[in-house]
């Protein structure tokens, strides 16, 4: 499938993530330097696309949308995703026996 969605994640003053989609590439360009292109993505449809000056990318998300973060964002979800996740608990409640048998 195409990507048809163009990503750029910055970070804002107060910390939270901004998000700017483009309908092409082209018009990331208006506002960074392309310096290369993708040549080894494993997802197929990436190889070519533009590699930008200052962001971390390109990189799939989802099936049509080419990512790409500014370093501080790529620092900052790693750290997030490196996180150990708490362990979920489980509830199990007692089995209760709707019919008893009875003696007749």
């Amino acid at each position: 499938m195409a990507k048809d969605t163009w990503r750029i994640v910055t970070q804002g003053r107060d910390g939270e993530l901004i998000v700017h989609d483009f309908d092409t590439a082209e018009d990331i360009l208006k506002t960074h330097l392309q310096i290369g292109i993708d040549d080894c993505s494993t997802d197929l449809d990436l190889r070519g696309a533009p590699v930008f000056r200052s962001l971390i990318g390109p990189m799939p998300e989802g099936d049509n949308i080419v990512r790409y973060e500014t370093p501080e964002v790529f620092e900052q979800l790693t750290k997030e995703w490196a996180l150990p996740q708490p362990k979920r608990r489980r509830s199990r409640k007692k089995a209760t026996t709707e019919a008893k048998a009875t003696d007749g």
